[in-house]
């Protein structure tokens, strides 16, 4: 039986969540942002009316302000784009229990199951449209078709407010033509090598061989293969069936860029200290640290290392964060943004290796355990700012408890880095 996906996708939502709000905001161009005095100065969403003056998510502040200058500006509130998040899948799921959210705006659902009662793919899309406008004041652009990608792809087509249905009959006239960029996991580091292939359309990289492809891409390229023809068998996954992370990480744009080997301990410290917390709330430890630095020109470098045994120690994890860095980096150039991510998970049950050879590093390891379990149960009972490290409470790069970004944090599904 050939599939029904839908791809739904809630259109510019942190900024309609402000609107659902402030309906006044509906009438001017507007931007979710962060903090500009922080250098967290980037747009998180904006309204349509700001998109047609060429704003664009992710750009900075000023530049977004060049391009309109009366740009009103809105803090994000997060607890409320949750909610607004939980509403709308609480909706899909009167249609299907199988409906697996991709962040906070977007989720698949799988109705194969569901058209005997309420109608084809695009009948159920556009019942969802017009429910999710009534009762959330939120609009979606829904994508149908017989697979995730190109249900993705559906979505993606047409916006705001729209339904694209894309069958096995018509998938070469609408998805051969787009840009390979547009396809899920073609990043533009992939992009750029396929570029060197002379493959810019979906077309294009669908009308090669799969060999080719794979051999300057790896298992990436073979699967982009596949979803360029239409190939993806993914299964949607039901709602409360949450996938397994893979990585945890942080990452901050800081308010001046770090230089010197103090600035970046600090960053780093901080960074390493809410990773190693979240595993921990996870039941996870890791076995290899990845760092990634941007420097105020842009440009950015990924290193990761294994380390010796599991560990969910922030020190433990710092200090191999810093060992990348200074094996990596010259430690005098400027940093703008540094990111720290524990890969390669496992189970925290998983005991520590003793070296036979250096027995303290076992109690040491188990004292450091204890602490960072002690340092978890006063937070957990009294704030993030109850107790902290010292290094963290009086520095002008914007860490510590009060400025530290939660919107930074990342819990993956799949290994960093792809």
């Amino acid at each position: 039986m050939e599939r029904t996906i839908l791809h739904c996708d809630c259109n510019g939502f942190y900024a309609s969540v402000e609107c659902v709000h402030n309906p006044k905001l509906r009438d001017v161009p507007m931007a979710v942002c962060g903090n500009p005095e922080s250098r967290h100065g980037i747009i998180l969403a904006k309204n349509e009316l700001a998109k047609r003056f060429g704003v664009v998510t992710a750009e900075t502040i000023w530049q977004a302000r060049k391009k309109c200058p009366d740009l009103v500006l809105v803090p994000p509130h997060r607890a409320e784009y949750l909610r607004f998040s939980k509403m709308v899948n609480q909706i899909y799921l009167e249609y299907t229990d199988m409906v697996e959210p991709f962040g906070i705006d977007e989720s698949w659902l799988d109705v194969t199951g569901s058209r005997r009662l309420f109608g084809d793919g695009r009948a159920i899309a556009n019942t969802l449209r017009e429910r999710i406008k009534q009762e959330t004041g939120l609009t979606i652009s829904v994508g149908v078709s017989f697979n995730k990608i190109f249900a993705k792809l559906g979505s993606d087509y047409k916006k705001p407010d729209a339904t694209t249905v894309i069958t096995p009959e018509n998938f070469q006239q609408v998805v051969f033509p787009l840009p390979v960029s547009s396809l899920l996991y073609v990043g533009k580091s992939a992009e750029k090598i396929l570029e060197k292939l002379s493959i810019r359309t979906i077309g294009d990289l669908a009308a090669c061989d799969q060999r080719q492809i794979a051999s300057v891409l790896g298992k990436l390229g073979e699967n982009i293969w596949e979803y360029a023809n239409g190939l993806d068998q993914s299964p949607v996954r039901r709602y409360d069936d949450q996938p397994e992370v893979k990585s945890v990480g942080n990452n901050m744009t800081f308010r001046r860029n770090l230089t010197g080997t103090d600035d970046i301990k600090t960053g780093i410290l901080a960074l390493s200290d809410s990773v190693a917390a979240r595993l921990r709330k996870h039941g996870l430890k890791c076995r290899g640290v990845q760092v990634i630095i941007k420097n105020p020109a842009l440009h950015i470098i990924s290193r990761q290392k294994q380390l010796d045994h599991a560990t969910d120690i922030s020190r433990e994890i710092a200090d191999c964060a810093m060992e990348l860095v200074q094996s990596s980096w010259d430690i005098n150039s400027p940093i703008r943004m540094l990111s720290v991510t524990a890969i390669q998970l496992t189970d925290a049950e998983e005991g520590f290796q003793v070296n036979l050879f250096q027995p303290q590093l076992a109690d040491q390891h188990e004292k450091l355990s204890h602490l960072e379990q002690a340092v978890d149960q006063i937070r957990s009972k009294y704030g993030k700012g109850a107790i902290q490290n010292a290094l963290l409470m009086k520095n002008d790069i914007g860490v510590g408890s009060d400025s530290f970004r939660k919107d930074t944090e990342t819990e993956n599904n799949k290994p960093a880095g792809h």
